[in-house]
């Protein structure tokens, strides 16, 4: 098992997934801080780098388009301190780090995983009940129903129909976007067939946010409610009642006892050689994966 512990988390990779556990420290975000732990299945990365700096680095994950509710959601759109797939590195950690990084690369080389995107969410998104209050109202989500309360700050004409609740049926997808400057964010639920140009300000459908502690938490609500709509990849689905099943990706990968078999374990060998006298793999990558299969031999 590999792993890196910082003063903003802690990263393990057993070989099947990577856990991703904030830190204590000041600087990681709320919403890092309030999502947890994240169980991230290896199938699901597209990627990792180690970026170095003098005095501190970063490690990142990539994962492959449409494997995570929250980034569909959020659309690449988190701050730094938020995101769950960076982690800040002290420079006299970076031996550690390049361990890990090859780690992971190694375990996606021989497992075949593709960079492309997929066809099923990977994660199931947030944990529920949820309920978020920012900006000019509360949201609450229990997997079927949005339910938006105003408070004291919202606009009259806004908060004169009262509260209001959203089936997820209903729903043909959900807006995240954070304050940015002098311009206001929101979260914006996207009723079938009533599509609006309307401000947040002024939508009954919508939560204006300005930017304070609280505005990226909603991003969690966008990504639960996002878990249970239709991937992005099939919009003609129908809404699912939960988290799009891993299975979707394409077929079930074969058992870890087929997986060491010893003439799989040749044959992924041979390819391995084929991809390094073709210039694909470099002299470090070939090594580094033919160690790997040879430890599984």
């Amino acid at each position: 098992m590999a792993e890196i512990i910082q003063k903003d988390g802690t990263w393990t990779f057993d070989g099947e997934t990577l856990r991703l556990t904030p830190g204590r420290d000041k600087n990681v975000g709320l919403l890092r801080r309030t999502l947890g732990e994240l169980a991230v299945p290896l199938a699901a990365l597209a990627g990792i780098s180690l970026e170095q700096g003098k005095k501190a680095g970063r490690l990142r994950l990539r994962l492959r388009d449409g494997a995570d509710p929250l980034l569909h959601a959020t659309g690449g759109r988190l701050a730094e301190p938020h995101d769950p797939y960076q982690l800040t590195v002290e420079s006299d950690r970076y031996g550690v780090a390049e361990y890990f990084t090859e780690e992971v690369r190694t375990a996606l080389l021989l497992e075949q995983i593709p960079s492309g995107p997929v066809t099923g969410y990977l994660l199931p998104g947030p944990p529920l009940p949820l309920s978020v209050s920012a900006g000019d109202g509360t949201v609450s989500f229990d997997g079927e129903r949005v339910r938006l309360e105003w408070n004291w700050k919202t606009e009259d004409a806004k908060a004169a129909a009262g509260p209001r609740t959203l089936a997820v049926a209903d729903l043909e997808g959900v807006e995240w976007q954070p304050a940015a400057g002098l311009e206001n964010g929101h979260l914006r639920f996207l009723v079938r067939h009533a599509p609006t140009k309307v401000p947040a300000k002024y939508d009954p459908n919508a939560v204006e946010l300005w930017g304070f502690k609280k505005d990226p938490l909603m991003a969690l609500v966008a990504a639960a409610v996002q878990a249970r709509l239709p991937h992005p990849s099939t919009p003609a689905a129908p809404a699912l009642d939960g988290p799009r099943a891993p299975e979707a990706d394409g077929p079930v990968p074969p058992g870890r006892a087929a997986e060491d078999d010893h003439d799989a374990l040749l044959r992924r060998l041979r390819e391995l050689g084929e991809l390094h006298r073709s210039g694909i793999l470099t002299d470090e990558e070939f090594t580094l994966a033919k160690q790997a299969i040879l430890k599984r031999m």
